[in-house]
């Protein structure tokens, strides 16, 4: 695979079907190897198709701001693959490791104060982070395959080809995990565990009510 820094207008993505419930291995290394390298993928999670990259790619991160026409005050959320790497990149008191683990992996979005590892164009103002831990195998293979979180953006799309349409020239990798339709996550937050309704969406919010 051609190495590159970020990814570049004028490339084609590699269009990936895999497994939504047994992801191949082999298909997950690929997937890293191009995260590694600075790509742009699209993926799958339980509430939507997915654009991200390394969180560490500063220039990725760029790419899917201007890709997302999204203003850099509204830092993007990521996915991590257990409560163990959420605790290296937020803060996570007693009340919200027992909150998430019983949620999670779920259609949650959780705003936690984050450590130094993240990098600060990934923090709001406020220096909070917005964690994922998707219920969706193929998201969660890519992460712990890779060893870092990625950035989980929405697409905007349902299907991967409309997907590989719109956004082809920037991404390397489109993952084929079948049509999907969108339903964003429950954002809460749990600084100074008061837990804070953001939005509702797909997750159940009765449990902070």
């Amino acid at each position: 695979m051609t190495k590159t820094t970020t990814s570049k207008a004028g490339n084609k993505p590699v269009l990936l079907a895999i497994n939504p419930e047994n992801p191949q291995q082999r298909l997950m290394n690929r997937v890293s190897e191009v995260l590694e390298e600075g790509g742009l993928i699209a993926y799958p999670t339980d509430t939507f198709y997915g654009i991200g990259c390394d969180l560490l790619n500063k220039k990725g991160i760029q790419q899917i701001y201007k890709l997302k026409n999204r203003p850099l005050k509204k830092p993007f959320s990521f996915v991590c693959d257990d409560l163990k790497e959420i605790s290296r990149y937020a803060i996570v008191s007693n009340y919200a490791y027992k909150t998430m683990k019983r949620l999670l992996p779920g259609p949650y979005t959780f705003i936690l104060e984050g450590t130094r590892l993240v990098p600060k164009i990934m923090l709001t103002k406020r220096k909070t982070v917005g964690i994922r831990v998707p219920d969706n195998p193929t998201a969660l293979g890519i992460v712990r395959t890779f060893g870092r979180p990625i950035i989980s953006t929405s697409a905007g799309y349902d299907d991967p080809y409309e997907i590989k349409e719109a956004y082809g020239p920037y991404l390397d990798v489109v993952i084929d995990g079948g049509r999907l339709y969108q339903d964003a996550s429950s954002v809460v937050s749990l600084i100074n565990d008061k837990p804070e309704i953001i939005r509702e969406g797909k997750g159940d919010i009765a449990t902070f009510l």
